[in-house]
């Protein structure tokens, strides 16, 4: 078949990024302890090898694959979880898709090969299921908890006590404590239910998202001398914190991310503004100088 260079070029493309997403599939399926997970992903990663010979025999030609991405999605899943790595990867096959069904009066092999690939994304929805997203309410709870609980607390001790290294002596002793009644709060609440969640992985998770994101705030005031300026540092990462987590758990359980983003954003926000104005008032009618 005679075949444009746009064509061939495109072509190229695909057999990269088919033989590309073959070895990361290949390389998640040793690593995943399910036989049967295992079996589904080595079957995707055979398809992803078929379907580059079938765009070969067009192009006639071997093409590489990408190795940094083959490492980037392998690490992703091993850090951030099989999931999580598998559905990003998965969201830029939509892409190829929708390039796929731009080729079918040219090439009408391409419409099963879309459909193979649709087929895959169902695969692996059925598959999936991680320990760490059967406890994401938990983590839900000590992440939010602990923006909103030591944003605010941070605020109000900032303009309250103006000296970082009492700030970020009180605000550990706070947040540590809080993190271990949120962690025994949500080991009784898990307990008292009706659930497969255990009880103490679930303060586990509670209780150890709380600690990280206090960690994180409060990081600036070991650091820097400026108040004004930590607080400043303490809210944008509060921001990243948001950010961060709310599309791992828009591409992991394919939830609208710019909603829960904001929502969470706005309340953490609200409490720091207005804990903020009760330290300047508390400051000013008590005539305390710290």
């Amino acid at each position: 078949m005679n075949l444009s260079e746009d064509l061939r070029k495109r072509l190229l493309v695909f057999q990269k990024n088919e033989i590309t997403e073959h070895h990361i599939y290949k390389k998640l399926a040793g690593k995943i302890s399910c036989p049967e997970n295992s079996r589904i992903l080595q079957d995707i990663a055979a398809d992803e090898l078929r379907h580059y010979n079938e765009w070969k025999t067009y192009t006639n030609q071997d093409v590489a694959p990408d190795r940094f991405k083959i490492w980037f999605y392998y690490l992703t899943s091993r850090v951030l979880g099989f999931t999580f790595g598998v559905k990003l990867m998965e969201r830029g096959e939509e892409n190829a898709q929708d390039s796929y069904e731009h080729l079918r009066e040219d090439l009408p092999r391409a419409e099963a090969i879309v459909i193979e690939e649709n087929q895959h994304e169902i695969a692996l929805l059925q598959m999936l299921d991680e320990e760490r997203l059967r406890y994401t309410g938990s983590m839900v709870l000590g992440l939010n908890d602990a923006l909103v609980e030591l944003t605010g607390a941070l605020a109000g001790l900032t303009l309250a006590l103006q000296n970082t290294r009492l700030i970020a002596l009180t605000g550990s002793i706070t947040g540590i404590a809080a993190a271990l009644s949120m962690a025994a709060s949500e080991y009784l609440s898990t307990k008292s239910e009706d659930t497969a969640k255990n009880p103490l992985r679930a303060s586990i998770y509670t209780g150890s998202a709380y600690i990280v994101t206090v960690l994180l705030l409060i990081l600036p005031y070991l650091l820097l001398t400026n108040y004004y300026l930590c607080l400043a540092c303490t809210l944008a990462g509060a921001v990243l914190i948001i950010a961060f987590f709310n599309y791992y758990i828009s591409v992991a359980k394919d939830e609208p991310f710019k909603r829960r983003f904001l929502e969470m954003a706005l309340l953490s926000f609200a409490v720091a503004a207005f804990s903020f104005f009760m330290g300047f008032l508390l400051r000013k009618f008590l005539g305390i100088d710290v």
